[in-house]
């Protein structure tokens, strides 16, 4: 939920700057965020809507993020976090859909979600501990 953790796990790969207003607020909230991205820090990738929503998920956790862009026209990312049997289940389902780019994007999106959870990995070990992660 905190923007933090997005800009974390997404680093260095991706960086995100908030296009209107100052800085993105602490924990996203549900509506529309737009956001200005950089690849590698440095290289722009244009503006990209990250639009979450809280499905009711009985028992468990999720949300969503129905990102849309000029580039890329869905970006659709579910989060399900649920007890189980083990301690925690979590899921993560994206779709993609970028015209003729789709097969670049889904490559793309397949090297950002293993990244993604290695760092997410990492910081957890960590204790969410940041700057010792």
């Amino acid at each position: 939920m905190s923007t933090r953790l997005l800009q974390y796990v997404a680093h260095p790969l991706v960086s995100f700057s908030a296009v209107t207003g100052t800085s993105f607020p602490e924990t996203w909230t549900e509506g529309t965020h737009w956001v200005a991205l950089k690849l590698f820090g440095f290289l722009p990738f244009g503006r990209q809507a990250i639009v979450i929503s809280k499905p009711s998920l009985p028992g468990g956790f999720a949300i969503r993020d129905a990102g849309h862009s000029a580039l890329i026209p869905v970006w659709d990312h579910l989060i399900t976090i649920e007890p189980n049997q083990d301690g925690v289940l979590y899921r993560d389902r994206v779709e993609v859909s970028a015209r003729f780019l789709t097969p670049l994007i889904w490559i793309f999106a397949q090297i950002f979600y293993r990244h993604r959870q290695r760092r997410w990995l990492r910081l957890a070990a960590n204790g969410f501990d940041y700057g010792a992660a």
